[in-house]
């Protein structure tokens, strides 16, 4: 897996995505118990000093929709220049972007990542929380509609400092009223009544059940609440 990450991260050149410093296969580790292993293959990323996105969220909680904003502007854009190249992540989350000393955001850990037949997908990958239903469900995907959709999580994390739902299955209580358009209780439950309508429509096409419905990265650059 490691070295179909290598040759991803080698074809991909933009300010926020973390960079390859180095790799090889001639890696060499000595462990504290005294056993050596050699000939290990290795990756070297740029060093980003501000730490992890969750331990931000952790630490300021409810960052609002201002913030949320800033966040979806820098991770739209890496987005689009991903998905024009034909790769796709699956593996968004809160940890695995990092924010650097300008507060600017770096997609890291593209182990899950492909470029071939990213709209023919059937990998049971991803994490949990950030996994949309079709994956879950073992149907093909569209490895970009799944990106939108985990991008949907972490938006919603800053926004309102809480997981909009656990998963994205029927028996989630919070899920389930998306996906039966209980909208109203939904924002009741989740204390986000007082969100921006803009915002409440673009999270819920976000979070759509039907993949078909979600944005695609162009249609959320225009949508009302971006602007």
């Amino acid at each position: 897996m490691i070295e179909k990450e290598i040759e991803i991260l080698q074809g991909l050149k933009h300010k926020n995505i973390v960079n390859l410093v180095s790799y090889g296969s001639d890696g060499h580790v000595a462990k504290p118990s005294g056993k050596e292993m050699s000939n290990i293959v290795f990756i070297m990323l740029e060093y980003i000093p501000g730490g992890l996105l969750f331990d931000m969220c952790q630490t300021l909680g409810v960052m609002g929709e201002d913030a949320g904003r800033f966040f979806m502007t820098q991770m739209l854009d890496v987005l689009k220049y991903m998905h024009q190249l034909g790769v796709v992540h699956r593996d968004i989350k809160l940890e695995n972007i990092l924010v650097d000393d300008q507060q600017n955001f770096k997609l890291a850990d593209f182990g899950f990542a492909t470029f071939k037949n990213v709209t023919k997908l059937n990998d049971y990958v991803g994490t949990k929380t950030y996994m949309a239903p079709e994956i879950k469900e073992c149907k093909e995907y569209d490895g970009r509609q799944v990106d939108v959709f985990a991008l949907g999580v972490v938006l919603f994390v800053i926004v309102q400092g809480t997981f909009p739902f656990q998963e994205a299955v029927d028996d989630d209580y919070y899920y389930d009223l998306l996906k039966r358009g209980k909208l109203e209780k939904y924002f009741k439950s989740t204390r986000t009544e007082n969100l921006s309508d803009e915002f409440k429509d673009l999270i819920v096409k976000m979070f759509s059940h039907d993949p078909t419905k979600r944005p695609t990265i162009k249609q959320i650059i225009e949508h009302p609440w971006m602007q």
